[in-house]
């Protein structure tokens, strides 16, 4: 097989960069000479999280598909620290992303279960008011280019970024109650009716019919006492302004949804 660098990082000084090879091994070079200084072992899958502490040059921290997170002494190629991720019943989570608090007493780590995993001082009684699994019912939806090159949404034809903010779901993709949901930005200030999401029925890839979060619920606007989304308004006045702002005409742009799922797509 031959090797190939999955990701690269600097240490905090510069002075030294370590990469990450296919072969699970970790390499520390010297930047200016360019020497190979050390062979880290003891990942068992390949790494994609390297990351420097922010003040002690001597310290590494690399995480991988392996479910391993490593605190390793770059200066004498040693391990200082190791942490598993071993989810009950379920085997080992690969961990995907990882980052240092500002102060280097804490880190966090993201895992493929949707867990953030939290080392460091002190208690985890803050952190226990949140869910055990948390995503964005968005995270895993195909994306699409239409005819101008333009990234849309496959499943509403629409710009990710123009879709109103995404719902909390679990690794199933079950909703999350509506407290939880006021956690997203931009729905900090949604009525109740707003953080209900529209569940459907979705095919997976393996043909599997699930049933899944598929956007916002509709919203009858004859209905007294319901009104509009004002994220919905405030999404579709700033498409109305781009519109005008690129010479489109309003009046013969295509209508968008009614259902409070995004904003009109344009010609």
């Amino acid at each position: 097989m031959k090797p190939k660098v999955t990701m690269i990082a600097w240490n905090q000084n510069d002075n030294y960069v370590v990469t990450a090879v296919n072969n699970h091994l970790l390499k520390v070079w010297n930047s200016s000479t360019g020497q190979l200084l050390h062979d880290l072992v003891g990942h068992a899958d390949e790494v994609f999280v390297l990351e420097t502490h922010p003040f002690d040059a001597r310290i590494m921290l690399s995480a991988g598909h392996d479910g391993n997170i490593f605190i390793w002494d770059i200066t004498k190629g040693t391990k200082t620290k190791h942490y598993f991720n071993m989810i009950e019943g379920q085997g080992h989570g690969a961990v995907f992303d990882c980052k240092f608090s500002p102060d280097g007493q804490h880190f966090a780590c993201t895992d493929s279960h949707g867990h953030l995993l939290i080392f460091g001082f002190g208690c985890s009684r803050p952190y226990e008011k949140i869910p055990d699994q948390m995503f964005f019912h968005t995270d895993y939806r195909p994306l699409i280019r239409d005819s101008n090159n333009y990234v849309l949404d496959e499943q509403t034809q629409q710009a990710p970024h123009l879709m109103p903010p995404p719902f909390l779901v679990d690794v199933d993709g079950n909703p999350h109650p509506t407290k939880y949901q006021r956690l997203v930005p931009g729905r900090e200030n949604c009525a109740d009716e707003h953080l209900i999401p529209q569940l459907g029925y979705v095919a997976t890839s393996d043909g599997e019919v699930v049933e899944q979060v598929i956007g916002q619920q509709t919203v009858d606007q004859d209905e007294p006492g319901l009104e509009p989304s004002i994220l919905d308004g405030m999404i579709r006045q700033l498409q109305l302004e781009q519109d005008q702002r690129t010479g489109a005409d309003p009046e013969s742009a295509p209508s968008g949804p009614q259902n409070g799922e995004g904003t009109p797509r344009r010609g």
